[in-house]
């Protein structure tokens, strides 16, 4: 058996699993901390269904921790931005397009220096040792105690990103490197920065992942951890104290495979319906479509692996005034502030009870309710959601809506333009059952020399070394298959280069999982 679980904005869930069948649910209130949920999560999984702790071969969590470490601009580590390409870039320092706030939170030390390649592999400028000897020196007097290094053109030699680490580290033990060729994809500002916010969060990362392992120990389950990517893949424990930033989207992609293990489609929109926001989202080969272009986190620009994915500002929690609808939610707060439950903030909930759309709490505290507004407003935010779901599309053909998620108890069965909704069974910890189901995933994107004779030897090559990564990282062997393979040629690159991107999944390996807990 193991556990599956997904920390939202207003409801932690949790599922118990044996294979791929759910042997019980659990749905409880977010709690501040976030871990204390996790494991009232889990005691009323034990109540609805009795288990051994010691049976529990592992426990994969999607979690907010680092998303809402980023928000918060709290706990994070002070982080320098060193980047390699003097003479180049001057113009343009790090952090010239972060909110002052959060750059303030971290310190906000750049250094330029010199370093850097151009597009087809020449270097800029030798790496001065000197130069990185004396920003060590600085970092070391500034407290800083990480350190996000990019150079240009990393991703087709990285390097001397590793040289420069090598330096740091020398003269500053203990500091903590994020390399910008491991992280972001190209385009330098935005590769820095998803660096940078990955440096900053990788103190906290690792107080998160002892915190989680406390909690869990505490009940008795010493089963390995896994957390949920950003691609709806599954990453241990110690790969998220590296790249905390992989968690990000953990949420919605959680969600969207949970849609599309429970309807059984592969190709479909997920309408992920929480407390908070409406998360919405393509599936195509049972995974998130990705993000094609940059994406902004807590209003910094950045280019690391994300899913394409609109979030509205609606959900079960969302405040009502008149005809107005939220900005603001009541969030976490939702089973006290809400009317149906005795609180005194209309919400969206209570109009779904109003209308006799849900059958939640107590429907006589919203008799006074109009139920002719209550009915606009229901209208109006499934109008909202269908022109997403339609602007999502990249074809005429209509897709299948998934609806999931406690909220989905919001929308209709029928949406303008959509032919096919399907709410299916359990779809109220979606996200869990997400978790619970992920597999185990390796990537390869890099740029290739691609001889024309040669091209299908190439891509097979870099499909084997997917697969290969996919297995080091716990995937069975025998389950491992490719998901995605894109190949872009490079026209301003000597010797036919292309860039390839390839994609493997597969089961996790529970057997591999019993010995490392054992370990």
């Amino acid at each position: 058996m193991h556990i599956g679980i997904d920390v939202g904005g207003t409801n932690t869930d949790a599922v118990l699993v044996d294979g791929r069948r759910v042997l019980a649910t659990a749905k409880v209130e977010t709690t501040l901390d976030v871990t204390s949920g996790i494991v009232l999560a889990i005691q009323k999984l034990q109540i609805t269904r009795a288990f051994r702790p010691e049976d529990i071969r592992a426990v994969m969590i999607g979690t907010t921790h680092f998303v809402n470490a980023l928000a918060d601009g709290t706990g994070l580590a002070r982080t320098a931005a060193v980047r390699l390409g003097l003479p180049a870039t001057g113009a343009l320092p790090p952090f010239v397009d972060w909110p002052d706030g959060l750059r303030d939170a971290i310190g906000g030390h750049a250094y330029l220096c010199h370093g850097g390649h151009e597009y087809d592999g020449r270097v800029i400028s030798p790496l001065n040792e000197d130069e990185l000897r004396g920003v060590a020196r600085d970092i070391a007097d500034q407290g800083v105690r990480s350190v996000a290094i990019s150079s240009v053109f990393s991703l087709v030699n990285s390097d001397f990103e590793r040289q420069a680490a090598e330096i740091l580290t020398a003269e500053v033990p203990g500091l903590m490197v994020s390399f910008s060729h491991e992280i972001g994809r190209i385009g330098l500002l935005e590769r820095e920065n998803a660096t940078i916010v990955n440096a900053a969060l990788r103190e906290p990362a690792e107080q998160i992942a002892d915190g989680l392992v406390a909690s869990l120990t505490s009940y008795g389950i010493h089963a390995p951890v896994y957390l949920s990517q950003n691609d709806g893949t599954l990453m241990d424990l110690e790969y998220a104290r590296c790249y905390p930033v992989a968690t990000f989207a953990s949420g919605p992609t959680n969600s969207m495979r949970g849609g599309a293990f429970l309807s059984g489609l592969d190709e479909c929109v997920v309408v992920d319906v929480g407390g908070t926001t409406t998360d919405i989202g393509v599936l195509h080969n049972g995974f998130p479509r990705e993000a094609p272009s940059e994406v902004s986190i807590g209003g910094v620009r950045t280019n690391f692996r994300m899913p394409d994915v609109t979030s509205l500002p609606l959900g079960g929690g969302s405040v009502v005034r008149g005809d107005v609808i939220g900005p603001d939610s009541v969030g976490r707060l939702l089973s006290r502030k809400a009317l149906v439950f005795g609180g005194d903030t209309l919400t969206v909930t209570d109009l779904a009870v109003a209308a006799g759309r849900a059958d939640i709490g107590d429907a006589g505290r919203v008799a006074h309710v109009d139920r002719s507004l209550a009915s606009t407003v229901l209208k109006r935010i499934a109008g909202r959601v269908a022109g997403v779901v339609d602007r999502m599309r990249t074809s005429p053909e209509p897709l299948p809506v998934v609806l999931v998620g406690g909220g989905s108890v919001l929308l209709p069965d029928e949406l303008d333009g959509v032919t096919t909704i399907v709410r299916p069974y359990q779809h109220d910890v979606a996200n869990a059952i997400g978790a619970a189901i992920a597999q185990v995933g390796g990537e390869v994107d890099r740029v290739f020399p691609v001889d024309a004779r040669r091209r299908d030897e190439t891509l097979d090559a870099a499909q084997q070394e997917a697969v290969d990564k996919a297995v080091a990282a716990g995937a069975r062997a025998d389950t491992v298959r490719i998901v995605e393979v894109q190949e872009i040629p490079l026209a301003y690159l000597p010797g036919n280069a292309s860039r390839i991107r390839a994609r493997a999944v597969g089961d996790l390996a529970f057997e591999d999982v019993a010995r490392r807990a054992r370990a």
